[in-house]
C-alpha cells in the first residue's frame, strides 16, 4: 500500500507565489512519473504538470512559464513552485505518483486547496 499526502495549499493574493509539496510513502518499489492535477468547481481534473524520475518536465499551456515541479527521489516528494498566481488558478490541486517496476499502478492524494484572491 501506497500513501500520497499534498500539502502547502493556502489563501493568497494575485500576483503572489504558494509551493506545494507532495510526499509518497509506504510500501514502495519505484516511483517512476509524478505530478500534478487541479480541479475548479464545475470542471473535469487537469493536468498542471509531470516530472519524470529522471527530471524531465511537461507542463500545461495555462502554466506560462509561472511554476516549476521539481523533485527529490531519495524522499520520494514532488513539489509545485508557483509564482504569479492569478484568481483562475484557484483549484484543488492532487498529487500523482506512478509506482512499480513492471506492472505500474497510480496513487492519488487527498487534495490540497489553492486560493487566489483578486
Amino acid at each position: 500500500q501506497v500513501q500520497v499526502v499534498e500539502s502547502g495549499g493556502g489563501l493568497v493574493q494575485a500576483g503572489g507565489s504558494l509551493t506545494l509539496d507532495c510526499a509518497a510513502s509506504g510500501s514502495i518499489s519505484r516511483i517512476n512519473d509524478m505530478g500534478w492535477y487541479r480541479q475548479a468547481p464545475g470542471k473535469q481534473r487537469e493536468l498542471v504538470a509531470t516530472i519524470t524520475r529522471g527530471g524531465s518536465t511537461n507542463y500545461a499551456d495555462f502554466v506560462q512559464g509561472r511554476f516549476t515541479i521539481s523533485r527529490d527521489n531519495a524522499k520520494n516528494t514532488v513539489y509545485l513552485q508557483m509564482n504569479s498566481l492569478k484568481p483562475e488558478d484557484t483549484a484543488v490541486y492532487y498529487c500523482n505518483a506512478r509506482v512499480g517496476i513492471g506492472f505500474k499502478q497510480n496513487y492519488w492524494g487527498q487534495g490540497t486547496q489553492v486560493t487566489v484572491s483578486s
